[in-house]
């Protein structure tokens, strides 16, 4: 299974989450916010901190990817036109992590945040855990 962790509070990440939902024609994809019960264990389990939601991450089966890299392998997922981003992966991962952090930082100055997690509508329940 393919589960992406995201910033509840966050519309860049809502956002994210909306066009991955709708180029995931194939469904390879569920969603959890980092702040859900399934986010708290994965962030546990990892070693990760539980407060700063700096990064959206990709657990795929028992592997985890974390920020440009889950970005990356999620567009891999995707297939198709979005796979060809995957050539990004040759651009030193510091290099691709130093940008995704500065974005990150900024991310509710530029985007806003809700009071409250995202709630799925009933058509997509099954999407997220």
């Amino acid at each position: 299974m393919n589960i992406v962790f995201f910033d509840g509070v966050c519309n860049l990440c809502n956002g994210a989450v909306n066009f991955l939902i709708g180029q995931d024609k194939q469904q390879k994809l569920k969603f959890a916010s980092l702040q859900s019960k399934a986010g708290e264990a994965v962030l546990r389990r990892y070693n990760l901190p539980d407060t700063d939601y700096e990064s959206f991450i990709l657990l795929k089966g028992d592997k985890l990817y974390q920020k440009s890299d889950a970005a990356l392998e999620v567009a891999r997922l995707l297939g198709g036109v979005w796979w060809g981003l995957y050539v990004f992966k040759l651009i030193p991962r510091f290099l691709r992590d130093a940008v995704y952090s500065w974005i990150a930082r900024h991310r509710y100055q530029w985007f806003g945040r809700k009071e409250t997690c995202r709630l799925p509508t009933p058509e997509l329940q099954g999407r997220f855990l």
